[in-house]
């Protein structure tokens, strides 16, 4: 049976390879976005989500593609992934950024909720860490960094994502439904593979992401487990891939730029600093588009 998604920012870098993953595993997907998407199997429903009105109305709208389709009744949706936001700091000011992205955030799950959607997955980030957008390079209190790490960001996008997380478990709980935070990594199409030897080169560049990254299509894997897991309530995710966005051995890295931060577990020679061990052993994340098979060695 067809699987029915409301996507909200699907017109985006990350959103509209999710989608396109959703609809070839078969799913009806419509699109929640300030601008449309270029995809002729989804529909794109020009949506503020900051406006609570104009988001219980596009969910309870029909996903068909045209207004000549044979039956415009809204359908029953099976899931809401939500990834529309201001996706960094500098974009906005700074009060903007975090208005947007925790009032979007309310009014998409409340109304997901509030329509008796049963799987919310939403987008969060690997910046929750407060490591990433820090005034002044700071170390983590550990690493790797996973899903238990208390999470101290000085920035307004974390904190709007943090405020996100909370939003999300707290009608996880008042509904009893399933929301999945996925915190997302540095997020690399497949047209980027052509800087990693730019990366390489100069390895300190992306200390402050912790070399973390996770691939566009993979990204949309992860989406679509999230979708497909049932009953674990509300929970986090760190969407990462399998390694560092470096040719250096984890090791070496430790060595190199974090020398005197706890590390917690052994940890294989290229595996992550940005951990991705739950998503795989709880939804069954599978890579299938390691850098390694990408980039000229």
């Amino acid at each position: 049976m067809t699987k029915r998604v409301i996507f909200t920012g699907g017109s985006g870098k990350a959103g509209k390879y999710a989608v396109q993953h959703l609809v070839e595993h078969g799913y009806q997907v419509l699109n929640l976005d300030t601008k449309p998407l270029d995809n002729p199997h989804v529909r794109t429903l020009i949506t503020d989500i900051t406006d609570s009105g104009q988001v219980f109305n596009a969910m309870s709208s029909t996903l068909e593609l045209h207004e000549f389709a044979p039956d415009l009744r809204a359908p029953k949706i099976d899931a809401v992934v939500h990834f529309a936001a201001i996706p960094r700091i500098m974009i906005v000011p700074d009060n903007e950024v975090f208005r947007i992205n925790t009032m979007g955030t309310y009014n998409v799950i409340e109304a997901a909720a509030k329509l008796g959607i049963p799987k919310i997955v939403i987008a969060s980030s690997e910046t929750t860490y407060g490591v990433v957008f820090a005034n002044q390079p700071r170390d983590p209190k550990y690493l790797p960094l996973d899903e238990e790490y208390p999470v101290d960001p000085m920035d307004s996008y974390a904190l709007s994502k943090i405020c996100n997380e909370r939003t999300a478990h707290a009608f996880a709980q008042r509904f009893g439904i399933d929301i999945y935070a996925l915190r997302i990594g540095n997020v690399i199409e497949p047209h980027e593979y052509t800087n990693f030897p730019k990366f390489f080169a100069d390895p300190a560049g992306r200390k402050r992401i912790t070399w973390s990254y996770i691939d566009a299509r993979d990204l949309g894997q992860i989406t679509r487990l999230a979708i497909e897991k049932p009953g674990l309530g509300f929970q986090i995710f760190n969407a990462g891939q399998n390694d560092c966005s470096s040719n250096l051995p984890t090791a070496e890295l430790l060595r190199r730029f974090y020398p005197d931060v706890k590390v917690t577990r052994e940890l294989g020679e290229f595996e992550p600093l940005f951990s991705n061990r739950k998503v795989r052993e709880v939804l069954g994340f599978k890579e299938q588009h390691n850098w390694r098979a990408n980039v000229s060695a």
